[in-house]
């Protein structure tokens, strides 16, 4: 008897303890994790099994990794915000499999995605055939993301945190050049934009809160 409530008191500890870690790394849905939430989510629930299969060890012991891999998740996620380049690092970048109803075998190679996967993806989101899509982006989750010809246009931001998205501009066949001249029409400079996008209604631009506060 004794056995068994040791195990129900570690077990409701290690729960509110995981309740608890779990808040305080954000929300995210589960289709939405990047590959370092998956491996902090996995040691973590490793962790958690182990301590309350050893009874003999103290909680404690279990407590201390468990919230260090919350604190390294924490900070990764903190970088990735504050950084472009670390968020690619760290999360990936989407990947376009196809475009203008070309499929994209190059990319599918590097990626390791197979022609299964596409087509498997595209009928759950009720695709009738490649030559109907504009794009299709694989996102760092795994998840394939659609735009039809006749649909909505994929957003594809040129300017984020004030870096200029060199890729993005080469697939609407811009450059550098028009990106400045359009943003010039705007009364703003590139180092002082959150967000700049191409969207239905032409050039679409949000400043960082810093150059909002400057220029009022």
């Amino acid at each position: 008897m004794d056995v068994f409530w040791e195990i129900f008191y570690r077990t409701i500890v290690l729960y509110v303890v995981l309740l608890i870690i779990f808040r305080l790394m954000g929300k995210r849905e589960v289709g939405e994790l990047s590959i370092i939430d998956l491996v902090i989510f996995v040691l973590i629930a490793e962790v958690a099994a182990t301590a309350i299969e050893q009874r003999d060890a103290a909680l404690w012991e279990a407590f201390l990794p468990m919230f260090l891999l919350m604190v390294i998740q924490i900070a990764s996620s903190t970088i990735s915000l504050k950084s472009k380049k670390a968020r690619d690092l760290i999360e990936g970048d989407p990947t376009i499999i196809v475009r203008n109803g070309e499929i994209l075998e190059t990319e599918m190679r590097l990626q390791r995605y197979n022609l299964d996967d596409l087509f498997q993806q595209l009928r759950e989101q009720q695709i009738g055939g490649v030559s109907e899509i504009s794009y299709a982006f694989l996102e760092p989750s795994g998840n394939l993301s659609v735009f039809t010809k006749d649909g909505a246009i994929p957003v594809l931001p040129l300017v984020i945190d004030g870096e200029v998205q060199y890729d993005h501009l080469r697939l609407i066949n811009k450059n550098v050049d028009w990106l400045k001249s359009e943003i010039n029409k705007k009364n703003t400079k590139v180092e002082d934009i959150f967000y700049c996008g191409l969207e239905k209604d032409g050039i679409w631009v949000q400043l960082k809160t810093s150059a909002k506060t400057s220029s009022s």
